[in-house]
């Protein structure tokens, strides 16, 4: 079988020209506020484009991205893939410390962000070494001269207009094993991980997402997921891009309104992960249930209950297995083997191994860790920004160690069975527990923590902390809670603490997780939910 070749279009800019020379008057971004042709798309990237690179920002440079899911950020993406900036999104609910740990570790100079999230900068401005210049985007266009005196202390700050030149870029663009971005990963027994992705892996995965989803220029994509995400910009807006669809740029996902957003806007296709999909599911049935536009859904993982799913929204299901740094070698079609598989290799792009911790192969139906090698070149990571000593354990014996435990079933189904390490997955975001547990320890009362995943009826999991406190110290878990909220991001936060006397632990010291794991939930742990303790997002 021949193998399929990335590299016709190469990158996003690529794309999009050719977009526009085909359908260039043709909505490519749709918002509550208005539409945006494939053509404006382009035209208002170019003059970005040339004003960043009249400002010195070259290709090859690492520019951080901290804005919110509106057009313009599809503008700033679209204008750095034209010369090879080097995009770094930023998740808008970082803070503190976790924030700065990804401005130093990105070792960009420049941060584009939105007026609302400068506070948070100027909270840690004293801890950033490489960053040299601020550009602040404003819808109101006044973010308060006080907060921009305070900040131009260490950095210069220019507005999102002053980099808008007055003629497009003309310059080269990007070669397709160039750089495209650095999307940060949370780890597993480290800090998070800045991810390389190069055009043609970014290119690979976007048109994966239209294959999974038969995507073509008819379609209208809804997109609910935030765009610092791989599958919120990749999976979605530059899939759409690449088959001359529409995406519409819904409002933060919520099972009340989702139904509406869908009709309103005539939505045929969308990316669902397993938690929303199940939120759907979980919602009071209707006579409305069945009548709405919504055609094919990409869903990551199924649901148990996604045959029901089908028939009551009348949509036809895929799903997918996969990961920043190795893309999705999976492919199950609308034809699903059962409720919980993700797929078959797509053996002319991908080889996957499911091996035991000598990287030997095991058996059918017997959980290992996977492996992952592609067939074509560029299409998965080069490797972790700025950290060669983790890219040599991510490659070790010439693979991709992923991370994940698959099984494999005598007809090359492939089962997603857990992670291997401690990395917790909630509603769509990977979470480190050490990241956790480093701002737990923060707390004066806390003398050590240990933080674990449970299992959550939403799919997926939560974040529970196990807590000993120091002695003669008290400390409320709301308290905790008011403590931990004004240093991390909202779905960071646990929502289940249990204080106890002693953490379980190995003879040299170590914390025993999976005994907590295995423990999970008892009649001792609060529950933030059940509390009614709601966080301030």
């Amino acid at each position: 079988m021949a193998l399929v070749d990335p590299r016709p279009e190469q990158d996003l800019a690529a794309v999009l020209a050719r977009r526009v020379a085909h359908c260039p008057r043709k909505p490519w971004i749709v918002t509550a506020r208005k539409s945006w042709s494939y053509e404006e798309i382009e035209t208002r990237s170019g003059l970005l484009a040339r004003g960043m690179t009249g400002l010195g920002i070259r290709a090859g440079d690492t520019v951080l991205v901290m804005l919110p899911d509106i057009a313009d950020y599809v503008v700033v993406w679209c204008a750095l893939s034209k010369f090879g900036g080097v995009e770094v999104p930023v998740n808008v609910h970082y803070r503190g410390n976790l924030l700065a740990y990804l401005v130093n570790d990105s070792l960009a100079e420049t941060i584009l962000i939105d007026d609302r999230f400068l506070s948070r900068l100027e909270d840690v401005q004293d801890d950033l070494k490489q960053l040299k210049r601020v550009v602040v985007y404003s819808d109101a266009g006044n973010y308060g001269p006080g907060l921009a005196d305070r900040l131009s202390r260490n950095f210069e700050i220019l507005s999102y207009p002053d980099l808008v030149a007055e003629t497009g870029y003309d310059g080269p663009g990007p070669a397709y094993n160039d750089l495209m971005g650095v999307l940060y990963t949370s780890g597993t027994t480290g800090p998070s991980k800045g991810v390389t992705m190069t055009h043609a892996h970014a290119y690979e995965y976007a048109r994966g997402v239209t294959e999974m989803l038969e995507l073509d220029e008819n379609d209208i994509y809804g997109v609910h997921l935030p765009l610092f995400h791989i599958a919120g910009q990749f999976a979605t807006v530059y899939a759409s891009c690449i088959a001359g669809a529409t995406a519409v740029l819904a409002t933060a996902f919520s099972p009340g309104r989702y139904w509406e957003e869908i009709r309103t806007y005539r939505i045929t296709c969308t990316f669902l992960l397993g938690a929303m999909a199940n939120f759907l599911y979980r919602q009071p049935r209707t006579e409305r249930d069945f009548d709405n536009p919504l055609d094919r859904v990409l869903m990551v993982p199924l649901i148990p209950e996604v045959e029901d799913f089908r028939k009551r929204y009348g949509c036809r299901v895929s799903t997918t297995w996969g990961g920043t740094e190795m893309n999705c070698p999976t492919r199950s079609g609308f034809d699903l083997a059962d409720n919980r598989s993700c797929g078959r290799v797509l053996e002319d792009r991908y080889e996957v191994r499911i091996v035991d911790s000598m990287d030997e192969e095991v058996p059918d139906g017997t959980p290992g860790e996977a492996l992952v090698r592609t067939k074509i070149p560029w299409i998965t990571t080069n490797g972790y920004w700025n950290h060669p000593e983790w890219t040599a354990g991510l490659f070790r014996n010439q693979w991709i160690h992923t991370g994940d435990m698959l099984a494999r079933d005598r007809d090359g189904n492939l089962y997603f069975v857990d992670r291997i390490r401690d990395a917790i997955r909630r509603r769509g975001e990977n979470i480190s527990s050490m990241e956790v547990e480093n701002e737990i320890n923060t707390h004066p009362a806390v003398l050590e923590c240990a933080v674990v995943p449970v299992d959550s009826r939403d799919t997926e999991q939560e974040v529970m902390a196990v807590v000993v406190l120091r002695d003669g110290e008290q400390v409320e878990p709301e308290a905790l809670v008011r403590h931990l909220e004004t240093r991390m991001a909202y779905f960071m936060v646990p929502r289940y603490i249990d204080i106890v006397d002693t953490l379980p632990k190995t003879p040299t010291g170590k914390i025993r997780k999976f005994v907590l794991r295995e423990k999970g939930v008892t009649e001792t742990t609060w529950d933030r939910v059940a509390a009614g303790v709601a966080l301030n997002r």
